[in-house]
């Protein structure tokens, strides 16, 4: 995504949800962070339950802006059901209902080991 034009590209940063509304504030930090470092790049929240909007919802919104590429960041610590089954099949169903957009599905976040190191480094009090 390297190189996007002004709104071709968006991210959707996925998550769980919660009935409690402050329990979002991270994921719109995290949206707040990517705009602000890269304005060109459409970023939206989206959520598989409990909060809105869901995934098809968001995908749609930006699909509907001409984006022509969309990175979903799944934005979970472990590969559960919900990331193995559930989201591969959204994801399938927002291939055929906007074949015009690339979908691009990456692995959870916590499958990266800049952001385990991260935990590990908070977790333990380093500075």
């Amino acid at each position: 995504m390297a190189g996007a034009s002004t709104m071709t590209q968006g991210v959707i940063l996925f998550a769980h949800g919660s009935r409690d509304p402050l329990w979002r504030r991270p994921m719109e930090a995290v949206a707040e962070r990517i705009r602000a470092r890269t304005p060109a790049l459409a970023v939206r929240c989206a959520y598989l339950e409990l909060t809105e909007p869901d995934l098809p919802t968001t995908a749609a919104e930006l699909a509907g802006l001409g984006l022509t590429a969309v990175r979903i960041v799944p934005m979970f610590l472990g590969a559960g059901r919900h990331v193995r089954e559930d989201l591969p099949a959204l994801v399938a169903d927002l291939r055929l209902q906007h074949p015009q957009v690339q979908w691009d599905l990456q692995p959870p976040v916590g499958e990266d080991d800049r952001l385990l190191d991260m935990l590990a480094h908070l977790a333990t009090g380093a500075t």
